[in-house]
């Protein structure tokens, strides 16, 4: 079965060699999404609230971008910069989502491309 390679302007464009998502067609693997608006290349604030915020904006346009929305979403995996923002994060998660509750991981780490505070990957299903 040949896969999709699913590419919006909506989000990011990969800033390495990797795609945005792939699509096997009956699951979306979806690359982390840091917190970078697409129309200005740049991060979105210098706080975990409205870099949570672009990061998982930019997850939804890929989403949609393959025709799906977060209630598709069956697992996320969340890097952030420090726990002490977890709380912060998860509100805007649960803000963003609209009640897509799908299995999750949050780990953090000392590091993320571009200086990021939060990194978000997904699989989504049809």
């Amino acid at each position: 079965m040949p896969f999709k390679t699913i590419l919006t302007a909506d989000a990011p464009q990969p800033i390495g060699p990797y795609s945005q998502a792939i699509d096997t067609g009956n699951f979306l693997f979806v690359s982390g999404q840091v917190p970078v608006d697409p129309a200005t290349g740049k991060l979105s604030g210098e706080t975990i609230a409205p870099q949570a915020r672009q990061a998982l904006r930019n997850l939804k346009a890929v989403l949609a971008a393959a025709g799906l929305t977060p209630g598709h979403l069956v697992k996320t995996t969340v890097f952030i910069r420090s726990m002490a923002d977890f709380a912060a994060f998860n509100a805007i998660y649960e803000e963003e989502l609209g009640g897509a509750k799908p299995a999750r991981s949050t780990v953090e780490v000392s590091a993320l491309p571009r200086n990021a505070l939060c990194e978000i990957e997904a699989v989504a299903c049809r």
